[in-house]
């Protein structure tokens, strides 16, 4: 093989977004003994290389130490940067929030997919390591989980490879450039290369290494790639799986962003057995089966009576894959929490486990006010906690994958998941707030289309085991055209079992065909209705409505009285999760809240991302109440007498609740009692209570509250879930 040189043409190049990149597989856990299984996420094969690198800031490329990677290179007179974590919050170039137009617009006249070559800060980054025992003998790799935008990398003077995409992992072998001792691991980090057209989000534009990096080493025989297809029979009550899982062997050669070679019996490549053990949550054996390997290994099943997964009830099973050589002698463990859900449309609606289904969403932008983008697990911890407290249980990873963790949270907590491709292109459709979409990309362009499709490439392989995704996404705003059909086409053909959305068919229907469902920014409560009135093919959600900018919020029961009137809506995510700020000293020593135009940054949008239910700092805003009361699982509608209970909730009755019932008088209660009742999902009922008499004047309120009995993962006993009240203003007769 020859040996490849790097080169900053490949910067202004679309058709070149990796170069000796691995292919794009699941994100699942392998171990090599039952003892190290107990180690979770911890991995012995992983080694992280998070913490404290060498660091150089350039202005430009032609200012940047272009032989720091050469070994005999000393970078002593570098500083020091923290991995993970952006430039532009660790005191180099400058921070900058614009919405629809690109970063350079007003200041340079650029078109796709030309950049920059006096604006285009790098980093280069050193690190310098050993590679821990558990690594060593093995075939040796390097994640890095997101690297924003275009990023070269070197081990020991060597060339290793170069990656685009910011937001999905891109991993390189290692092996043949590691060393005894200490390496020297180099990357040279560009904020502007051709995917910068296709990264024009709604957000603040860092640059650097902000998620985290870590070498894994993999067993002799490896599943490198696996995909679980858990769903239901048509009765909803028995499950039914597939598992194809693909091993490799450490004696076959794996083409780079290909499939690999010598993935068959061949030499005895990969001569041995695979056992499939599926556990339930009691640690119970409900399925076990070994195959002989064949480079791929298939199973399917049926399972009777399981636990189906939703986000009301989010029940996980325990997958684990037992490999050994041809000997007998186990090398490998896989373990993924898995469920079984049925996702699907049936006469025009979206249904879960044989169920319509209403998304009761928000977007959620990865944000920390001191971080930015790269937010920790207390940060997601925080969220799904918040969500979940709030009645919210789906969301939209606006506008680009977010960290493998949020997935895992999400399949564990019970939240909905609409993933969504790294996509926007706005800036090169949208002029002047008009549809102009003459040099939109990546549109019908076929230097764009690998791209693209690599992206949700790349998002699919990562994401696919996940129960909690329902939906792909093929980005967002980015008007429509072949290459985006071809990434529909993609998820479609390698996933059966999800939905694909993407809104900017509205601006095109010639492409209506892209996405499986209407989807609208934005639109009327009667617009809405408009279209739902006209016996659509297709159900509709909002993909973004609301817009929390201010004190907003609303009017919104304008959009949830569609429920209930129309089968084909099916709810919406608002925009957005959690304001975009950061904090900054001012002039006075303090603290501040800081948006576009603080840093002197041109274009900017100003406080345009100032849009979260949730404050930057991650305090509650009061807009969150309404969204926490007009998403209740639970509506308490309670009168003189009693109270009407409508469970809207598709698969958990009420049995959770504690309905906690009592009276106010001019703001103070005077009575308090209890009662327990059974309501099943999408049923209602209504019972008497026994309110006290009242005949004193004042202001009356009646108040009825679902109260958790247990503690769960999110809340603790007690906490309110749901309340209804009535209000009664009486008077005392007075006689003269």
């Amino acid at each position: 093989m020859n040996e490849i040189h790097s080169s900053l043409v490949w910067l202004e190049d679309p058709e070149v977004f990796a170069v000796n990149r691995e292919r794009a597989h699941s994100s699942h856990l392998f171990y090599e003994t039952e003892e190290d299984v107990l180690t979770g996420e911890a991995m012995p094969l992983k080694q992280s290389l998070n913490g404290t690198w060498r660091f150089a800031y350039s202005p430009c490329p032609d200012e940047r130490p272009a032989d720091f990677y050469k070994p005999d290179e000393s970078c002593e007179e570098f500083g020091t940067i923290q991995v993970p974590g952006h430039i532009q919050t660790q005191g180099h170039d400058r921070c900058q929030y614009v919405n629809t137009m690109y970063p350079w617009d007003g200041r340079e006249e650029l078109r796709p997919p030309h950049i920059s070559r006096s604006d285009n800060p790098v980093g280069s980054y050193v690190k310098e390591f050993k590679v821990n025992d558990a690594l060593k003998g093995k075939r040796i790799y390097i994640s890095f989980q997101g690297v924003e935008t275009a990023f070269y990398i070197w081990l020991n003077g060597k060339f290793i490879g170069y990656s685009e995409d910011s937001f999905t992992p891109s991993e390189f072998e290692l092996t043949e450039a590691i060393e005894d001792g200490v390496n020297k691991l180099a990357v040279e980090v560009y904020k502007r290369s051709s995917a910068s057209w296709l990264e024009d989000q709604d957000f603040w534009r860092f640059s650097g290494i902000f998620r985290e990096v870590y070498l894994y080493a993999v067993p002799k025989l490896h599943v490198r790639d696996m995909f679980w297809n858990g769903s239901l029979d048509d009765t909803y009550t028995d499950g039914i799986f597939s598992l194809r899982a693909e091993i490799s062997a450490e004696n076959a050669d794996c083409e780079k962003d290909g499939t690999p070679d010598g993935d068959t019996e061949e030499g005895g490549a990969t001569r041995g057995t695979a056992e499939l053990v599926l556990k339930d949550a009691d640690g119970r054996v409900i399925f076990s089966e070994s195959k002989s390997l064949a480079g791929s290994v298939c199973w399917s099943g049926e399972v009777p009576a399981v636990r189906p997964w939703s986000a009301e009830e989010p029940n996980l099973y325990e997958l684990y894959l037992y490999v050994r050589d041809e000997a007998g002698e186990l090398t490998e463990i896989v373990r993924e929490s898995v469920g079984f859900r049925r996702f699907e449309m049936r006469d025009g609606v979206m249904c879960l486990n044989g169920r319509r289904i209403i998304f009761r969403g928000v977007n959620r932008h990865e944000f920390n006010v001191r971080r930015g983008r790269a937010v920790t697990e207390e940060d997601m911890l925080w969220d799904i906690r918040f969500m979940k407290r709030h009645n919210i249980n789906a969301v939209r990873t606006s506008h680009y994958p977010n960290q493998n963790l949020w997935y895992r949270l999400c399949d564990e907590y019970g939240i909905y998941l609409i993933d969504e491709t790294n996509l926007e292109s706005h800036g090169s459709w949208q002029k002047n707030g008009q549809c102009e979409p003459s040099w939109n990309v990546p549109g019908s362009l076929p230097e764009w289309e690998a791209c693209v499709v690599d992206r949700a490439r790349s998002m699919f392989e990562r994401d696919k085991n996940h129960p909690s995704v329902l939906i792909w996404s093929c980005g967002n705003e980015s008007y429509a055209g072949e290459d985006i059909l071809k990434m529909s086409k993609f998820f479609h053909e390698h996933d059966s079992s999800r939905l694909v959305h993407y809104e900017g068919v509205f601006w095109n229907r010639e492409y209506d065909r892209i996405s499986d469902m209407e989807s609208r920014m934005y639109a009327k409560p009667a617009e809405i209705e408009e279209y739902l009135k006209g016996n659509p093919a297709k159900p509709y959600i909002s993909c973004e409505y609301m817009h929390a900018m201010g004190n907003s919020c609303g009017g919104m029961s304008l959009y949830t009285d569609l429920e209930d009137r129309y089968e084909k809506y099916q709810g919406g995510f608002i925009w957005d999760y959690i304001d975009q700020s950061m904090l900054k000293i001012n002039e006075q020593g303090e603290e501040v809240f800081t948006y576009g135009g603080d840093y002197d940054d041109r274009p900017t949008d100003y406080e345009f991302c100032g849009n979260g239910i949730v404050f930057a700092d991650r305090r509650t805003t009061p807009k969150a109440q309404e969204v926490k009361h007009l998403y209740a699982p639970v509506r308490l509608t309670p009168d003189e007498r009693g109270v009407k209970i409508e469970n809207r909730n598709c698969f958990a009755g009420t049995e959770a609740y504690t309905f906690v019932y009592r009276m106010l008088k001019d703001g103070e209660c005077v009575f308090e009692r209890a009662v327990k009742t059974s309501v099943p999902p999408l049923g209602e009922k209504y019972i008497p209570l026994a309110w006290p008499e009242t005949a004193d004047s004042g202001e009356y309120v009646y108040e009825v509250s679902a109260r958790l009995d247990e503690r769960t993962l999110w809340a603790e006993p007690g906490y309110e879930v749901a309340f209804g009240q009535k209000a009664v203003k009486k008077l005392s007769l007075i006689h003269i």
